[in-house]
């Protein structure tokens, strides 16, 4: 029997915490006193539980009372008061299973850190749409062409949409490929069919490189992919189609051509010279990475700051305001910006800048690029969310990469190591468990983008691919596919070019950018129709797009996971290989029936236990859980 499913349980979903019907989380102001439930098996042996919560710096326990008793399932519920702006509490279970603490990182038998405490956050809720959206990465040159211009940059290497991806530097910065915004206005049809809800879009402004993240200017959008009036035309597309615009700006750094950087290097005394970190001016100054074309702002400056995102006249204001009307911003490098060596201004820049977008609307979203942990952020008062490398990707990755296969996430010096489903859970507990439900429901789940390899060839095969794409569409978190994964674009790597390896060279992240196949004999079709099942499977489940999450069963090959939402409860199933049978509980479970939302059988309970069948290779399966027979 799993053991994951004897354990307590409890999250920050509306399954777990009340919460306000038009609410996808709590936010409860200071004052208010919220009421949470916890879940108890018999099988944990646990007679008393009491919540505690930190007030004004001192632990406050409170009695639990039992409000529901079941035939192996009891329900305890107690009242957190909110005292402080983040508000932390963990349940402690005490009877003749000993005494343990519940926190988010699971049961344990000892004191540990308040750091993977359950919070409840009363600072304003991230947009109601972000946690049903599920959305679409473009990399704009690689896209489709509209033929908005003709009129290449003078630093260009034209390329043919069929030409290979170049890897060596200065052509892997400089090859172009002429997609633009009007080619996706005419691809959005693409979309709709595929049923994502909106699109995340890489930078637009012009540059000297072909990712745009070196930015010439803020002032217009690059006049070859279709300048202002084509972002425009993009915008009111998707939104007449009830899509959303994900735009992307980079506040670490501007490119080196930037007006402000040419006018900072000309005069050491200028407004402009204080808006960077000059090491020795003019030449010497921080970068990112140290990369020269890329120098870093200083955020000290008010006068950079109030041009750049603090306020109405900025140019993060502008774009999400007429005639752009941008549903959010994806910030790059967000783990970088505002800080340099001593000077840490990170939540000072994230406060003003989610002000400035409240100013707009408080339907604008606002997602960070972070790598790697970005606990420290993600605590309610800044980014709504961020991208999960840590929390999602690495764990998935390592979990489903090809057996053999050398593959390397985000530079790093050491592969991905596979690792069994257990100790994948574990990761994935560590990381989410040290932030607030609200910032793991509307952070960003992937499982590749411009910054990595095709998610295609990570797992190698079809089954595995399809495994992950299951992962990704049914787990807790805002899903986004980057352009091409859905058809399996990328599966192997050109074997004739001497850079196209699997490390952390830079060469691998480059021929992720490969333009899209729009000749429909170049794709997989199986990859493609489960992508459309799954999100509109997601689309129509409550559970799916909101509801709380519960490991039910882990072993070296399979992890089987609940979705909980008051409305809906989900049981999925991944098998990276052939696996044999397991049992549920019943009774535990809450379920006399599962019933199939994916290609399986349906299941019913047998001398109280719900077998879940074995797979003949790796697979995954999804049932929604019915309470009769």
């Amino acid at each position: 029997m799993a053991e994951e499913l004897l354990r307590a349980h409890h999250d920050g979903s509306p399954a777990h915490v009340d919460t306000p019907a038009d609410q996808v989380v709590a936010t409860p102001p200071i004052g208010a006193r919220t009421r949470v439930r916890v879940s108890v098996p018999h099988a944990a042996q646990v007679d008393r539980v009491h919540v505690r919560a930190v007030e004004d710096g001192e632990p406050v326990h409170r009695p639990a009372r039992r409000v529901g008793r079941g035939t192996a399932v009891d329900v305890y519920e107690a009242e957190v008061h909110q005292v402080t702006p983040t508000q932390r509490y963990r349940f402690e279970l005490d009877g003749a299973g000993g005494t343990r603490w519940l926190t988010q990182a699971g049961t344990v038998e000892h004191e540990v850190p308040d750091t993977w405490d359950f919070a409840l956050c009363a600072q304003p809720a991230p947009p109601r749409w972000v946690a049903d959206a599920a959305l679409y990465q473009i990399f704009p040159d690689r896209f489709a062409r509209g033929g908005a211009s003709e009129d290449w940059p003078s630093w260009a290497e034209p390329a043919a949409w069929d030409e290979p991806v170049a890897t060596s530097y200065p052509a892997s910065m400089h090859q172009l490929y002429g997609g633009d915004l009007l080619g996706i206005v005419q691809r959005l049809e693409h979309l709709t069919h595929l049923g994502v809800s909106g699109v995340y879009l890489t930078p637009i402004f012009p540059s000297i490189e072909n990712h745009r993240y070196a930015a010439a200017s803020f002032d217009a959008v690059d006049a070859f992919l279709g300048g202002d009036a084509g972002l425009a035309e993009l915008s009111a597309a998707l939104h007449a189609r009830g899509l959303v615009l994900i735009g992307d700006l980079t506040l670490n750094h501007s490119g080196s051509t930037h007006p402000w950087f040419l006018a900072a290097q000309a005069d050491a005394a200028s407004e402009e010279a204080g808006y960077y970190h000059f090491i020795e001016h003019p030449h010497r100054y921080h970068a990112w990475q140290g990369v020269t074309t890329l120098p870093k702002f200083d955020h000290r400056s008010p006068a950079l700051r109030a041009r750049l995102y603090d306020g109405p006249g900025s140019v993060a204001a502008r774009y999400l305001d007429a005639p752009f009307h941008l549903d959010g911003w994806r910030i790059d490098a967000a783990n970088m910006a505002g800080r340099q060596g001593a000077t840490d201004l990170a939540h000072d820049l994230q406060r003003a800048l989610l002000a400035t977008v409240r100013a707009v609307g408080d339907d604008r979203y606002l997602l960070a690029e972070h790598c790697h942990d970005a606990t420290v952020d993600l605590q309610g008062e800044g980014w709504h969310g961020t991208m999960d490398y840590a929390g999602f990707t690495r764990p998935v990755w390592s979990w489903l990469v090809a057996p053999g296969r050398d593959v390397h996430l985000l530079g790093g010096p050491a592969p991905v190591r596979r690792r069994g489903g257990r100790e994948v859970a574990r990761m994935i507990d560590l990381v989410r468990g040290q932030i607030p439900w609200r910032s793991v429901i509307h952070g960003m789940t992937l499982l590749g983008s411009h910054d990595t390899l095709r998610w295609a060839f990570v797992a190698g095969d079809r089954d595995r691919r399809h495994v992950g794409l299951t992962w990704l569409l049914t787990f807790a978190g805002v899903p986004s596919l980057f352009y091409g994964d859905e058809v399996g674009l990328g599966g192997a790597l050109p074997a004739a070019d001497p850079d196209a390896r699997a490390g952390g060279t830079g060469a691998a992240d480059v021929l992720t950018r490969q333009p899209m196949p729009w000749d429909p004999d170049a794709w997989d079709h199986d990859t493609h129709d489960l992508v459309r099942r799954l999100l509109r499977m997601r689309a129509g489940s409550p559970a799916l797009r909101r509801g709380g999450l519960r490991w039910v069963h882990l072993d070296d090959d399979v992890i089987a996971y609940l979705r909980l939402h008051p409305d809906e409860q989900v049981l999925v199933v991944l098998a990276r290989q052939q696996t044999g049978a397991f049992d549920l509980d019943a009774e535990v479970l809450g379920a006399r029936t599962l019933e199939p939302m994916t290609d399986q059988a349906r299941v019913t309970v047998r001398e109280g236990r719900l077998r879940i069948p074995a797979t003949e290779r790796a697979a995954a399966r999804v049932w929604r859980l019915g309470a009769t027979a």
